[in-house]
């Protein structure tokens, strides 16, 4: 089995909202990636005093404990107890209520030799790889069918997070669990997977420098941080975003590849 993991900040002066593990249980079955994108909240008050990247932390600890142990949970169990017990950490000290309260985007895989059971909430990317190299996206594309006029104001997108119509992210309700995107692959059928926040999906659908499948073939060859690279060199080379449009110049990028 070969595991390798990159991260990296969108820029040096702030912190990593993303967050990555892979466990291997040290008896019985066989393993469980996380990768986690913090939503950073748009200038202002939400209502938690401890930050996006305590948030992730703490939910993805979570996540990565019940994923690796609790095999008699689905993902969506494991994620809807995961945000309850995030949750019970700082409901005493912060408003949950608030629109902005700290949340993420989640990817979750676990395998064992029967099969490989995934776990996609939100804009960040699992690709699935067959034996014979053909590559599959497991995408939430919620957020992608929300029109860009209704994103540019604060107000707009607080409308639309976490409701009908609009795009669900992990924060402080363990309900939104059950509209994450979910599906089961027998074991014969997977090779390896690459999980990818949207700061590192960026080399595909932002920058076009190839498709799903030339970006796993990228990783296989030269590693998660090639990509990381690759796609600070694209937004190093537009940093005004007028080649290519996007919200934020450089972004947080993740990169977890697990080769079966």
């Amino acid at each position: 089995m070969r595991i390798e993991l990159a991260s990296a900040p969108g820029a040096a002066a702030r912190p990593n909202e993303d967050w990555t593990s892979v466990t291997l249980p040290a008896v019985g079955r066989g393993g469980a990636l996380v990768v986690l994108d913090g939503v950073t909240p748009p200038a202002g008050d939400d209502g938690c005093v401890h930050g996006v990247p305590w948030f992730t932390a703490r939910l993805g600890g979570a996540l990565a404990e019940l994923s690796g142990s609790r095999w008699d949970m689905t993902l969506a169990e494991v994620l809807a107890t995961s945000i309850t017990r995030t949750a019970d950490a700082h409901r005493d000290t912060c408003d949950l209520s608030h629109v902005r309260t700290p949340q993420t985007t989640v990817v979750l895989a676990r395998w064992d030799g029967d099969g490989v059971e995934h776990l996609v909430l939100s804009d960040s990317t699992l690709l699935l790889e067959s034996p014979d190299g053909a590559v599959r996206a497991v995408l939430d594309d919620r957020l992608d069918r929300v029109p860009r006029a209704a994103l540019r104001s604060v107000a707009s997108a607080d409308a639309l997070r976490n409701a009908e119509g609009g795009f669900f992210t992990a924060a402080a309700d363990p309900e939104v669990a059950a509209r994450a995107v979910t599906g089961r692959t027998p074991a014969a059928r997977i090779r390896s997977l690459l999980a990818l926040t949207d700061g590192a999906a960026r080399w595909v659908d932002v920058f076009r420098e190839g498709g799903w499948a030339d970006c796993l073939a990228l990783v296989r060859k030269n590693g998660p941080q090639e990509l990381i690279d690759r796609v600070r060199a694209a937004e190093y080379a537009d940093p005004e975003g007028t080649a290519f449009r996007r919200g934020k110049a450089s972004d947080d990028a993740t990169v977890t590849f697990v080769e079966l």
